[in-house]
C-alpha cells in the first residue's frame, strides 16, 4: 500500500528542513571543528524531548537574488524540549544556511519562541553561530535584533536567560547574549566583538586575530563578557545542563531541592585549621568551600576573571544555593573594579531567581591607587554594595578572617540586612588592619618613644589583641555568633531552612537606580 501523497509532501517537506543549507555546507562546518545546529540541540536536550516550531518558514526577500535561495526553516532552527524533564526553550543558529545571518523570518522565529519561553516562565537558551545582520535585508535584519533585544530586557529577572556562543558573533549581534544572564563560550571556535580584525586594521591599524580580538580566553579573563568558557561544544553544551539543575524555571519559582546523599550534620576537623597563623598568608577559599558544600561540588561563574573574588552555584543540605567568596590567594582577597561587578552581577542573579546566598569574608578591604581611582572604583565597588542591599533572599555570611573598613560592610554585613553573620574565632573585624590603624592613631606616640619600631610591634599587638578579633562586633549584635570553623556546614544548613519562609521587600518603585 502506496502512503498517502499529502503525507509523503509532509516527510519530503520535513527531509528537506532537516538537510540546513546541504551536505557540503554540513561538511564545511565540521571541518571548522563545530557542530551543525542540530547536532548542538540533540546534545543540549533530553534524547528524543526536541520540537520543532517554524520548520517550513522561508524568506521573504527578492533583492539581491535571495529569490532563488530558499531553505526551508531559513537559517535558525526553534523549538523547545527537556533538560533532565525540565521543559526548556531553544534557539540554534544553523551556519549552513546564508552563514546563520540574521533576517526578517530568522528574527521572528527567536521572538515567537521568545514569548512563548515568557509566557510559560520557562528558560531560554541561544545557541549562536551567526555572521550577523543579513545585509541584502536592510533595515529590517535591524529591527529584527531591536525586537530581540527588547524581549531580552523584558525577560530580564523572570526566566533564566543562556547563550551559548558557537562560531562568530559580531556587531549588533553581541547585545543579545550581553542582555541574558549567561554567556558560555568554545575555546578556538567561537568569538565576540562589536567590531571585527578588518574593521580595527582600518580605523586603528591594529592588526588582530578573531581569536586575540574576541575568542573564548580573552573574554573569560580580561573582559569579563563570557562566564563560562569550554575546550569543546560538548562540554559547553554538557555546562548548559549542568548550570540549569541549580536555576528555578522563573522567578516565582524556588529552585530545585536535590538530595544528594551528604549528612547535613558533617563536620570538618581541618577547617579548624585552614586559615593560617600568619595574618598576611594567603590560602585558598575554595578548600573551604569544597569542604562545606555537598559533595565538593561548586559550579564556579567567572572562573578566570576578577580571580580575587569567586562566585558560583552550590548545593547545602540539597538547597541550591549562589556562594561569593572573597579569594585570598589572589591580591589578598581585596575588592576592585572587576571584583565588585562580578560579584555585583552574581548576587542580583541569585535575587531575581530566589536563591539563597552565602557569602565567606576575608578581605583587608578596596584595592587602592590611581589607576582604581582614575577607572571609577568608586562607582563600581558601589555595584557590589548596591546589590547587597537590595537582596532579600536568605543571606548568609561567615567571616573566615578580615573583615576591614568599608568591605565589610559591603560583604553582606548586618548591616546590609543579612540573616544571619556567622564568625570563626581568628575573624578580625575593624575599620583598617592593625600597622595601619596604629600608623593613623599612634603616630606621635611612636615617634616619642626611645625605639620607634620596638614600640610599634607593641602597639600593634596590642591593637590586635584587643580590635582584630570578632568579639566586639559580637558584643554589639553585628555578628550572631562565633563558631568554630568545623561547625560551617550544619549551621548554614540549619539557617537555610530556617528562613525558608522569609518574607521581605523593598519600597514600591518602577526600579533602582543602580550605579552603572
Amino acid at each position: 500500500m502506496s502512503e498517502n501523497p499529502r503525507i509523503q509532501k509532509l516527510h519530503d517537506k520535513k527531509a528537506q528542513s532537516r538537510l540546513g543549507g546541504g551536505a557540503e555546507r554540513v561538511e564545511a562546518q565540521h571541518k571548522r571543528g563545530k557542530l551543525t545546529a542540530r547536532e548542538r540541540i540533540d546534545l543540549l536536550l533530553d534524547k528524543g524531548s526536541f520540537r520543532e516550531v517554524d520548520a517550513f518558514i522561508v524568506h521573504r526577500t527578492h533583492d539581491f537574488g535571495l529569490e532563488k535561495q530558499k531553505f526551508t526553516g531559513d537559517s535558525v532552527i526553534t523549538g523547545w524540549g527537556t533538560i533532565n524533564e525540565r521543559l526548556i526553550y531553544v534557539y540554534a543558529q544553523d551556519f549552513t544556511v546564508f552563514g546563520g545571518s540574521l533576517g526578517e523570518v530568522h528574527a521572528e522565529k527567536i521572538i515567537k519562541i521568545m514569548d512563548m519561553a515568557m509566557k510559560n516562565g520557562a528558560p531560554i537558551v541561544g545557541l549562536n553561530d551567526s555572521g550577523g545582520a543579513r545585509i541584502q535585508e536592510g533595515v529590517v535584519s535591524l529591527a529584527g535584533y531591536g525586537e530581540i533585544f527588547l524581549r531580552n530586557t523584558l525577560a530580564s529577572g523572570v526566566i533564566p536567560q543562556i547563550s551559548a556562543i558557537m562560531g562568530p558573533c559580531a556587531g549588533g549581534a553581541v547585545y543579545s547574549p550581553a542582555l541574558t544572564d549567561f554567556i558560555f563560550m568554545t575555546r578556538n571556535t567561537s568569538y565576540m566583538f562589536v567590531t571585527g580584525p578588518d574593521v580595527v586594521k582600518t580605523v586603528t591599524h591594529e592588526e588582530v586575530s578573531a581569536e586575540d580580538l574576541g575568542g573564548a580566553s580573552v573574554h573569560g579573563e580580561k573582559s569579563g563578557v563570557c562566564h563560562v568558557a569550554a575546550d569543546s561544544e560538548a562540554d559547553t553544551l554538557y555546562l548548559i545542563r549542568k548550570l540549569l539543575g541549580y536555576l528555578p524555571q522563573n522567578n516565582m519559582e524556588d529552585p530545585p531541592f536535590v538530595q544528594t546523599g551528604d549528612d547535613a550534620l558533617r563536620e570538618e576537623e581541618s577547617l579548624d585549621s585552614i586559615i593560617p597563623d600568619e595574618p598576611n598568608k594567603p590560602y585558598d577559599v575554595k578548600e573551604i568551600i569544597s569542604l562545606l558544600v555537598d559533595n565538593g561540588q561548586f559550579y564556579e561563574i567567572h572562573e578566570g576573571f576578577a580571580g580575587n573574588i569567586a562566585v558560583g552555584f552550590a548545593r547545602l543540605g540539597g538547597h541550591s544555593v549562589g556562594i561569593v567568596a572573597n579569594q585570598p590567594a589572589v591580591l589578598a582577597g581585596v575588592l576592585d573594579i572587576d571584583s565588585s561587578e562580578k560579584a555585583g552581577r552574581f548576587v542580583r542573579f541569585c535575587d531575581a531567581f530566589n536563591i539563597p546566598l552565602v557569602t565567606l569574608v576575608d578581605t583587608p578591604g578596596y584595592l587602592p591607587g590611581t589607576n582604581q581611582e582614575h577607572n571609577g572604583v568608586i562607582r563600581n565597588g558601589a555595584k557590589l554594595l548596591y546589590a547587597y542591599c537590595e537582596a532579600t533572599v536568605p543571606k548568609l555570611t561567615v567571616i573566615t578572617r578580615k573583615a576591614y573598613g568599608g568591605a565589610y560592610l559591603v560583604m553582606s554585613s548586618k548591616h546590609l540586612r543579612g540573616d544571619l553573620n556567622l564568625a570563626w574565632p581568628t575573624a578580625e573585624i575593624a575599620v583598617m588592619g592593625p600597622e595601619g590603624a596604629v600608623n593613623v592613631v599612634m603616630r606621635r606616640e611612636m615617634e616619642q618613644a626611645a625605639d620607634p619600631a620596638a614600640r610599634k610591634a607593641e602597639l600593634v599587638a596590642e591593637y590586635r589583641e584587643k580590635f582584630a578579633n570578632p568579639y566586639v562586633a559580637a558584643e554589639r549584635g553585628y555578628i550572631d555568633d562565633v563558631i568554630e570553623p568545623r561547625e560551617t556546614r550544619a549551621r548554614l544548613i540549619n539557617a537555610l531552612e530556617m528562613l525558608q519562609n522569609k518574607r521581605d521587600s523593598n519600597p514600591a518603585r518602577k526600579h533602582g537606580n543602580i550605579p552603572l
